[in-house]
């Protein structure tokens, strides 16, 4: 795991390469579709967004530029939970946890020049094996994972697969059988305060019997449910007195109030909602569409599958309304997580793979004379 700080000197930028190693992967064309709005909005909000696509194997990032959204497509094997702090965008995939280093001094020598205002390279990974990890956040300085195949929340540790570090007082062992399916995780001053799971249930994948009714959010640390009975909730989100989270089965995006453990709905979506990042009055909500090989059955999204969408739609959470979308297009059907980079308009990002982006490789080395 990479926790090094960077160097106050600037890295030298050497020359990228003219010509690719070898001949990429294939890269099918992704068509989006962003609504006249999108860009002014991520402008005026002056951030950009992390979106992870787990089965197309890609990290999207939206950014914009005079106005115009700005997408990029980046090579990370199931990419799944994103955390992200002013410094390290750390990516949680199928078998390793990646640690992406913010260079804004390499920024400002891209081309074209004045282009991008941050630039993300990576710099280092951390092998867990499958946990089937899904959400990740930064925890008193730790990467946390929401461990799946588990049941628990999980830190990275230098010398074991991971440290578990919570889990469900229903889950009487650590075993890999993926119990209960927990899959999501919110903070409250940088501490973990409720999961979502599908089921409290005990045995091997026993989630999947009643998976459309059998949903909950658990309070962290205590193991007391303040909601039961969603349909395959995820992503929660603390804001104020108020649990946002998604009812990824019915394509709605509730709250719990909490002073009074009310469930209300804010919308209801065109897409199994999954991805959830909140600024101010605006929910930044991911649909994805069933694809064929999943197990989507009696759930409510189900009944209409030629109306679910893939993409992100902004909802205003007073009013429910959908100020702003994003469509995109096959091969992309599913998303999973959704963050934002504060204070950055269009992020330059290096991946692990950029020879299969078609992407020029990218070189740093110390400035002379440090070590």
């Amino acid at each position: 795991m990479d926790d090094t700080k960077p160097s106050s000197q600037s890295p030298e930028l050497l020359p990228a390469a003219e010509r690719l190693p070898h001949k990429p992967r294939g890269i099918a064309e992704v068509h989006c579709s962003p609504s006249p709005s999108l860009g002014p909005l991520l402008e005026k909000l002056g951030l950009s967004v992390l979106v992870t696509s787990p089965h197309s194997g890609n990290l999207i990032v939206l950014g914009s530029r005079e106005r115009k959204p700005i997408i990029s497509f980046h090579t990370f094997e199931r990419a799944m939970g994103v955390a992200v702090t002013p410094d390290i965008v750390s990516v949680c995939t199928h078998t390793e946890v990646w640690f992406l280093r913010s260079a804004p001094d390499i920024a400002a020598k891209l081309k074209p020049p004045g282009f991008y205002d941050a630039c993300y390279l990576t710099r280092a990974c951390h092998f867990t094996d499958d946990i089937l990890g899904h959400e990740a956040v930064r925890v008193q300085g730790e990467v946390w994972l929401v461990n799946s195949l588990f049941s628990c929340l999980s830190a990275l540790h230098p010398k074991y697969s991971f440290a578990p570090r919570w889990r469900p007082s229903f889950i009487t062992a650590l075993a890999p059988e993926d119990r209960c399916h927990l899959n999501g995780v919110a903070l409250v001053n940088g501490r973990p305060v409720y999961v979502t799971a599908i089921a409290e249930t005990d045995t091997p994948q026993g989630w999947r019997a009643n998976k459309g009714a059998s949903g909950c959010v658990i309070e962290v640390p205590g193991g007391k449910a303040i909601a039961r009975g969603l349909c395959m909730p995820h992503s929660p989100r603390v804001v104020g007195d108020k649990v946002y989270l998604l009812d990824s089965g019915t394509g709605r995006l509730v709250f719990i109030d909490l002073p009074s453990g009310k469930l209300e709905t804010v919308a209801t979506l065109d897409g199994f909602t999954r991805g959830l990042a909140i600024v101010g009055s605006l929910a930044f909500v991911g649909l994805s569409r069933i694809r064929s090989t999943s197990d989507m059955s009696g759930l409510p999204i189900a009944a209409h599958p030629e109306k679910l969408r893939c993409g992100i739609a902004v909802v205003d959470l007073s009013s429910g309304a959908t100020v702003a979308d994003l469509e995109i297009g096959s091969p992309i059907d599913e998303l999973f997580d959704i963050q934002f980079l504060h204070g950055v308009h269009c992020p330059y990002l290096s991946g692990p793979y950029a020879v299969h982006e078609q992407r020029p490789q990218l070189w740093t080395v110390p400035p002379p004379g440090s070590r």
